[in-house]
């Protein structure tokens, strides 16, 4: 949102959170296409003139359905295999996601395309979506969390990390604590924002308004707790209303 909202000043954003449902990377694909069918008929109920699946695992579980079901553009996340193959110096790439991330197809078909001569080690990051969720970005126990699972990647000699969950930004600077200066972090945030703006101005969808467009938010746990985390991590206020989802997901 925050790489969007820098190249994009002029749109209106629309925010969900599914933290009661979180982490999406330990759940069946059936749960997470549940959640993310649900939470794109919400946004295009009100108003959205594209949807970005922020989350690596539900990209991987869902965007080729939502792209049957809603004809507005869709744009996915994948991890940044392919930029990290280009910059690496010794063909020694770790790929940092969750376990549902991991062992997609999608993620597959992706280490087929690209990988060829270089060596990709994954690390399934148990505990990083929940450690952020609960506790934004306290830095000592972040440090302590990164550093026991991301020791045994930087010890095979790995020179490029992929963060391949849009949590793991917010670990940045632990994972750069634990890493070292000669590893090189890829984050496809700002590929996102950029894929986004060429879709909208392709359709014609870019917003011709010189003011600056608003921000709304919505979350599936109480509103109160997430409201405090966004501005943590945004470090502005905001307000986060309850996500209006009826029914129980499967």
């Amino acid at each position: 949102m925050r790489h969007i909202r820098e190249i994009l000043p002029s749109e209106n954003l629309l925010y969900v959170s599914d933290r009661a449902h979180l982490p999406y990377g330990t759940k069946q694909s059936r749960y997470v296409l549940d959640r993310t069918l649900r939470i794109s008929e919400f946004l295009v109920q009100q108003g959205a003139k594209a949807i970005v699946i922020a989350c690596n695992t539900a990209t991987a579980v869902a965007v080729n359905h939502l792209r049957k079901t809603f004809q507005l553009p869709i744009i996915g996340m994948e991890p940044g295999v392919k930029p990290a193959i280009l910059q690496s110096r010794n063909g020694l790439i770790g790929v940092l996601a969750t376990e549902g991330t991991l062992g997609s197809g999608k993620f597959q078909t992706l280490l087929s395309q690209h990988a060829n001569a270089s060596e990709v080690i994954i690390c399934p990051c148990h505990g990083w979506v929940e450690a952020i969720e609960h506790d934004g970005v306290a830095y000592q126990k972040a440090l302590e969390l990164v550093r026991r699972q991301l020791t045994p990647v930087l010890e095979k000699g790995v020179d490029t990390l992929v963060l391949g969950c849009t949590h793991y930004p917010y670990l940045k600077e632990s994972i750069l604590k634990v890493a070292g200066p000669s590893v090189t972090i890829i984050d496809t945030g700002p590929a996102v924002a950029k894929q986004l703006q060429r879709r909208l101005a392709g359709e014609n969808l870019l917003s011709t308004d010189s003011a600056p467009g608003s921000e709304r938010f919505w979350c599936s746990a109480p509103p109160e707790q997430t409201q405090e985390l966004i501005e943590k991590l945004q470090g502005r206020p905001c307000v986060v209303n309850p996500l209006p989802l009826p029914g129980k997901s499967v």
